[in-house]
């Protein structure tokens, strides 16, 4: 159950990042309330993993599902790079999250 939720703050996360581009700096009112309520939301749930989870690991397994959704979701929604390279960097962030989960202690 707390990597489940440790998971979805991380989905969470990549919400609110994609909303700070949505917000243009928080002048546009309604992406700007999605926005900070997704990270309320993102927030909250990485604390409630944390009560269980190493905390190294957990912030690294949060970042990295943010990294590397935002980074999807900036090719696919924005039309930014997805060169073999960009693509390949994206990879070990997720290698390294998944390192991570399967040596934890928790």
């Amino acid at each position: 159950m707390h990597w489940f939720l440790l998971a979805l703050a991380g989905l969470f996360e990549v919400g609110w990042a994609v909303g700070l581009k949505s917000s243009h700096g928080f002048t546009r009112f309604w992406p700007s309330v999605i926005t900070v309520a997704l990270m309320g939301l993102s927030f909250f749930l990485l604390a409630a993993a944390l009560k269980h989870l190493p905390i190294g690991t957990a912030y690294a397994v949060w970042t990295g599902i943010g990294a590397v959704g935002t980074a999807l979701l900036g090719i696919l929604l924005f039309g930014e790079s997805a060169s073999p390279a960009r693509l390949a960097c994206i990879a070990l962030i997720v290698a390294g999250i998944a390192g991570l989960k399967l040596l934890s202690d928790a």
